[in-house]
């Protein structure tokens, strides 16, 4: 008996230790904290960086900021031409070691031409065979473009279909940006947060309520819709929270009709924001319920014109204040809106998704593209 005792010793001290072990093992912590800000890998998904100077690149990767840059054919005088915004994309590509990716863009000038699908669908698959991971289709469809006879053609109109389809069968993914925020229909005085106010006080020509000749919000909304309605299966993101961004009721809507959309928060955090001063539960439900359909972005720009000190501290304080609302509990005030608001705290499950893992989802190759990059530097 005394000698199945001491051969059975070493088996109970073994089992005492790992017992100890487990008890004293350190568990992850289920929220981050400002602290975890920089360790975190990140994606900024939404930004436009037109230059060849890799200054901001660097500032990024600094903050573990993987960037994706959105080319556009701009309808102003300070947007480089697309040709130009290509050119600059592919030498930050080229150089920047996996930290940097841009999505394409096509012209609409020739729209009414009869090779324009021809011509467009060809010019964007030597882009993507040079490096986008994207296409980006822009706002001047439905607020710009017009037929032969004057009328203004819409994201769903008849002549894009080969280039969605185009886009569908080849699983590339598309950013859309149709629309405007509602506030860009509304009075000064009625728009909720002082960006928008501002914007179109010092730009009455695209303020749309003095417009009354050009589509309404919820005609330009309703083309989307009608797209993503025939167009099953593509890969959609909704730059700017969908340009729903005044309402997570009417986001949620979409977002269960059409379960191959998502959207980025680019420049529309601030909405989140105002609607939490009133209803932060409904916001906070809101993300946790479509964790998996969101990006982060900030549509940060970035060209030579600008200092780049200026730039980066810009950035690096949008970059701080989106994670403090969306990490802490804190209360918070935006210069946006008067009035407190209280920080989302959302578990880091779901911050990981926002910042991370949703990128590499809804833009395969940017896995891709962070995976070869790991691998060259080991």
């Amino acid at each position: 008996m005394k000698t199945n005792s001491f051969k059975l010793l070493p088996l109970l001290i073994l089992l005492i230790s790992m017992q100890s072990c487990s008890l004293t093992q350190k568990k992850e912590p289920l929220f981050y904290n400002i602290d975890d800000f920089k360790t975190v890998e990140k994606y900024d998904a939404h930004v436009h960086v037109f230059t060849a100077n890799p200054y901001f690149v660097k500032f990024a990767k600094d903050k573990n900021f993987r960037l994706l840059s959105i080319n556009f054919e701009g309808q102003d005088t300070h947007t480089p031409s697309l040709e130009l915004q290509d050119s600059l994309a592919y030498v930050l590509e080229g150089i920047s070691s996996g930290w940097f990716a841009f999505a394409a863009s096509f012209i609409i000038d020739d729209w009414n031409n009869a090779d324009w699908q021809t011509k467009t669908i060809d010019t964007l698959k030597q882009k993507l065979k040079k490096g986008a991971v994207a296409v980006k289709v822009y706002k001047t469809i439905g607020m710009r473009l017009k037929d032969t006879k004057g009328n203004f053609v819409f994201v769903d109109n008849p002549r894009f279909d080969s280039l969605f389809r185009f886009f569908n069968d080849n699983k590339i993914p598309v950013i859309a940006h149709i629309g405007e925020p509602k506030n860009c229909w509304l009075p000064i005085e009625k728009m909720t947060v002082k960006g928008d106010r501002s914007y179109y006080t010092e730009n009455p020509a695209e303020h749309m309520f003095t417009h009354p000749d050009y589509p309404s919000y919820d005609t330009l909304i309703a083309s989307r819709d009608r797209l993503l309605g025939k167009n099953k299966g593509m890969r959609f993101i909704g730059a700017h929270l969908g340009s729903l961004e005044w309402s997570v009721e009417e986001l949620s809507k979409r977002l269960d009709l059409y379960p191959d959309m998502a959207v980025d928060m680019a420049a529309r955090i601030c909405h989140l924001q105002f609607q939490s001063l009133t209803n932060w539960q409904g916001v906070h439900d809101f993300i946790i319920k479509y964790q998996d359909r969101f990006i982060y972005g900030t549509d940060s720009w970035v060209d030579d014109s600008k200092d780049s000190t200026q730039v980066m501290k810009q950035a690096g304080e949008i970059w701080i204040n989106d994670w403090k609302f969306f990490t802490s509990d804190e209360n918070m005030k935006a210069p946006e809106f008067e009035g407190n608001f209280k920080g989302l705290h959302l578990p880091r499950t779901v911050i990981d998704k926002i910042y991370h893992t949703n990128a590499e989802y809804w833009f395969p190759a940017l896995k891709k593209t962070r995976d070869e990059s790991i691998k060259t530097t080991k």
